[in-house]
């Protein structure tokens, strides 16, 4: 007999499968190999010596360790989406899709017509690690995790591209206080979502859907979420009890055809040589030379201490600063002469209430009657849930508590820099305040909750693995790239022999250089600055510490609190503040504290939040996840304040079609068409069209094209594109109308006035990429500079979709849509010119948004000019601005219109007092990479500040509120 072994050698786990002469499945085995590949597939071999011995054996490998394995000890190695198709065909004939999600690896396997595979490349995001970093996150295993899923209520959205955005988006909803079941759903959702835009890519996933893998096999709610997304029957969505061994039984029924056997002694030989080579790897220099070196460095880096009081003698006043982080929550208690009275670090553990509830009911057992707390400050993600559930006395934007922390340390502090768990802040200081801000946008590459993460999946505690570091000999060198990119480098370098030591200094070597090369984006020592203090729980491993000294060139202060610093600087601003009473709850109220939450749907207005609403012990509520005051006031606003962004939206939905002679023309209110629109609107009514707009941007018209989407590296607004155009197809329209336009109008603010090419071709993305049906689909390539080409072109296009237009009729409507463009244009800058009036009669101070003119859509801002509004701030736009006497001066190319308008309003802050700009950017936008850098010359050649807030799909506005915060604490402390 000839048995055919497969062995599936993945990124987290081991799979092997063996088949007799009649095909049946004698053997099968789903183990995680744990990044010992060689070992365990040696181990493996040796179980099956009872089965195999005596016996011939066809073998074949597969996975993404298995090439390696093949090669060195000279076995046959088959691709293993040839290997599955393999699999499939010969045991699910009818499947028309395969979806298969392993550890690291996720694909879709298209089988009609000519087989086409689509995989995700070096991003972990949507897979198996994924699943497991976020149920770590949520404090739960995957079998519970997936029992919580079932049990759902309501789903929040959750950037499912990569798995550290991801957590960036969980734990702010954790810090709110979401229920799990709804937390884990999401998380579930989001793998789905990846799937479908991210590897699909545009292509349909229809018809018979096989799922493959551990994720999909194991985890029923996650089947639930494709079922449901993809509206699959049950008959159509095949998840068979082979799913773990699927690409293995492939790999099996390979070897068959393959010519070569081998006996068992044959075999085994061969594995035991190719586990035994020896793989050597080159690395990057030691961090510390010798034992004197780490002496000196460690002495260096006690001075920085605080003192201690003995909280169990000491009487009198102290004042609580409470930090509740993203992963953890901190308390001090300090004492009238600023010593350490108290202090506690804490991970939050999915319920950060429980955490300082806990940490509080230790404190008054622990003060007696000898302490009195006379005033509380809390800052941090969870600054308001904490503020409302203990009745703590003021709330503190976390910049300013993490620099006054340092200037007690450092009174000559020129740049802070805090990394903790999943966000990293950096502050330039000058004249004593804060100068300009930095934080890391959605994503937490280089912060302390991968190596974190790292080091539990390997089996250490932090502290135990960040100590491994310092004896690194040779640290693998992972570079800059994303965290999650690192997991794949991190498990090829353990394949390649790596030590523990090694791979723990080039994690803590890869956080630095990520801090600042990607977030602080330096290129030299002295754009950070001479006087630096760092902080935050990840710089309290020495080897994080050392490798930021050692690329920076210069020494630094550590505080020996670094993880502490935020509610330590929250604890000084309590006492600045010389209060005489606390509103902070009693003992009493802490012992009968209880605290529940429950989501719903917001329906008040068009932003439709997903709330949570927490209840305590005493009746009070705190509404989490709101962007306006209609859930907390049951008003729009407090007080009405002047806004662009909603002023030029509901400026654009009033563009309401009239029934015309000619019928019913289809416009997407998409891209270029938000400033483009009144011109449109104008000239099809004129020519007797009824105009449609696409429905309002929301979640659910996303989803109505999400499939259709062939990149998922493209623009948020630019992916919405694919919903408006169904939406419009859905409302029955015969006709839809979207035209490419390489140039905008010349509104002689730069080089040129070109659109960025997404805008200019998207229409030619859709109609190559969307089942359009019988709708007539109108992208003319349309030039509006000039006037008479525009007519004879429009006439000529008209003719040649036999719509028998006149030309005369062309020039008339067009005569309307110029004037109307203008209109609408003078309005909005007249607008403008009202709302600063309104600002300067009323002492407010002014915020330009600066972006795109589709950005005034809701869906794609997510609300953050209405937080702006709520935080006291007049809101205007970058088009609202006129064009300036002298254009600004910029080191690059200034040839597309959207953005000249940038340069042109950042020009116009600069001279204008109470008034800073933020700019929006959008993920995936290569000329905001450009544009960014050119607005925050012209700002900071003025001593104005410069914010930058990256925006995408995921609403999640914890982050973005932290930002304004800043920027607004920022504003008043330089006008005193």
């Amino acid at each position: 007999m000839t048995y055919k072994l497969g062995i599936d050698v993945g990124s987290t786990t081991l799979k092997a499968v063996v088949l007799n002469d009649q095909d049946e499945i004698v053997y099968k085995s789903y183990e995680r190999h744990k990044s010992k590949v060689r070992e365990m597939s040696v181990s493996k071999l040796k179980e099956l010596r009872e089965l195999l011995q005596g016996q011939r054996i066809a073998l074949a490998i597969t996975g993404s360790a298995g090439l390696g394995i093949a090669d060195d000890a000279g076995f046959p190695f088959v691709q293993e989406v040839f290997a599955t198709a393999q699999a499939v065909r010969k045991y699910y004939p009818a499947s028309d899709v395969v979806i298969e999600l392993g550890g690291e690896d996720a694909k879709i396997i298209f089988l009609q017509g000519t087989l086409e595979e689509r995989m995700n490349s070096t991003c972990a995001g949507g897979t198996g690690a994924f699943i497991d970093q976020m149920a770590t996150l949520l404090d739960v295993d995957l079998e519970t995790m997936d029992q919580l899923s079932l049990q759902h209520t309501t789903l929040y959205p959750i950037a499912s591209r990569c798995g550290v955005f991801a957590k960036s988006d969980v734990q702010p909803l954790i810090n709110q206080g979401c229920e799990k079941s709804n937390l884990a759903a999401s998380i579930f959702q989001a793998v789905v979502d990846q799937s479908i835009a991210g590897l699909a890519q545009g292509r349909n996933i229809e018809g018979n859907v096989l799922f493959l893998g551990g994720p999909l096999h194991f985890l029923k709610g996650l089947q639930e979420r494709f079922k449901e997304t993809l509206k699959l029957r049950d008959q159509e969505a095949n998840f068979p009890e082979l799913a773990p061994y699927f690409v293995a039984l492939g790999s099996a029924v390979y070897a068959a055809n393959e010519a070569v056997d081998f006996s068992y002694e044959e075999l085994l030989e061969k594995m035991e040589a190719m586990a035994a080579k020896k793989i050597q790897t080159q690395g990057l220099p030691p961090l510390f030379e010798s034992d004197e070196d780490y002496e000196e460095f460690k002495k260096r880096h006690t001075s920085a201490s605080v003192e201690r009081s003995d909280i169990h003698t000491y009487r009198g006043n102290a004042y609580l600063g409470i930090d509740a982080g993203s992963t953890t929550t901190k308390l001090v208690l300090i004492d009238e002469q600023c010593r350490i009275l108290y202090e506690s670090y804490a991970g939050n553990m999915g319920n950060p209430v429980d955490v300082v509830q806990k940490e509080l009911a230790k404190l008054y057992a622990l003060m007696e009657d000898r302490i009195h707390i006379i005033h509380s400050a809390v800052t941090g993600y969870g600054e308001e849930l904490m503020k409302h559930a203990f009745h703590l006395d003021i709330g503190v934007v976390e910049t300013i508590a993490h620099y006054h922390a340092a200037h007690y340390f450092n009174p000559q502090v020129d740049f802070i820099i805090d990394i903790g768990g999943q966000d990293m802040k950096c502050f330039r200081i000058r004249d004593h305040t804060i100068d300009d801000i930095l934080l890391n946008e959605a994503c937490s590459s280089g912060c302390g909750s991968f190596i974190e993460t790292f080091a539990k999946s390997m089996g250490y505690d932090i502290e135990e693995f960040a100590r491994m570091g310092l004896s690194g000999k040779h640290p693998v060198d992972l570079g800059t790239r994303c965290t999650v990119f690192m997991n794949s480098s991190v498990k090829q370098a353990q394949k390649n022999g790596a030590s523990m030591e090694d791979i723990s200094a080039g994690l803590c070597m890869s956080v630095v250089k990520n801090a600042l090369y990607k977030v602080i984006r330096a290129k030299s020592p002295d754009d950070i600055g001479k006087q630096i203090v760092v902080q935050g729980g990840t710089f309290l491993n020495d080897t994080v510490l050392r490798s930021f000294e050692l690329e920076l060139g210069r020494n630094v202060i550590r505080p020996s609190i670094s993880h502490l610093m935020g509610a330590y600087g929250a604890a000084l601003i309590a006492k600045e503040k010389k209060a005489t009473a606390s509103s902070l709850l009693k003992k009493e109220d802490i012992d009968s504290f209880t605290h529940s939450s429950k989501a719903f749907h917001c329906a008040l207005c068009t932003n439709h939040c997903n709330l949570t609403v927490n209840t305590f012990a005493d009746g009070a509520k705190h509404i989490a996840g709101n962007k306006c005051e209609r859930p907390v006031t049951g008003k729009v606003n407090k007080e009405k304040l002047p806004n662009l962004y909603d002023y030029k939206y509901e400026e654009l939905l009033k563009l309401k079609g009239v029934p015309g002679i000619r019928g019913k023309i289809g416009i997407p209110l998409v891209l270029n068409l938000y400033d483009n629109l009144p011109f449109w609107h104008s000239f099809f009514t004129n020519l007797g069209y009824e105009v449609v707009l696409s429905d309002r941007s929301s979640k659910a018209l996303y989803s109505l094209g999400q499939h259709t989407i062939p990149s998922d590296t493209i623009c948020y607004p630019a992916k919405l594109v694919h919903g408006h155009i169904q939406s419009l197809i859905d409302k029955g329209l015969q006709t839809i109308f979207y035209p490419c336009m390489t140039y905008n109008v010349n509104e002689d603010m730069g080089d040129n006035h070109f659109n960025c090419p997404v805008v200019a071709y998207y229409p030619e993305v859709v109609e190559g990429n969307m089942n359009l049906g019988h709708v007539k689909f109108l992208y003319p390539y349309v030039y509006l500079e000039d006037k008479r080409i525009f007519d004879q072109k429009m006439f000529e296009y008209f003719k040649a979709q036999q719509m028998d237009i006149p030309f005369k009729d062309v020039q008339a409507a067009s005569n309307h849509a110029y004037f109307a463009y203008q209109q609408f244009k003078d309005r909005v800058q007249e607008e403008g010119r009202n709302a600063i009036a309104f600002a300067r009669r009323n002492h407010r101070d002014v915020i330009v948004l600066a972006g795109r003119p589709y950005h005034v859509d809701p869906q794609i801002n997510h609300g953050i000019h209405r937080l702006l509004n709520n935080l006291g701030f007049v809101v205007i736009s970058e088009d609202s601005i006129a064009k300036q006497a002298v254009l600004p001066s910029v080191h690059v190319l200034n040839q597309w219109t959207f953005h000249s308008r940038m340069y042109n309003a950042a020009q116009y802050v600069a001279q204008q007092e109470h008034m800073e700009l933020i700019q929006l950017v959008s993920f995936g936008c290569g000329i905001d990479a450009i544009t960014a850098d050119e607005v925050k010359d012209i700002l900071r050649s003025n001593g104005k500040l410069y914010t930058q807030i990256k925006i995408d799909e995921v609403d999640n506005l914890g982050a973005v509120k932290i930002r304004c915060r800043s920027l607004q604490a920022a504003m008043e402390e330089r006008e005193g």
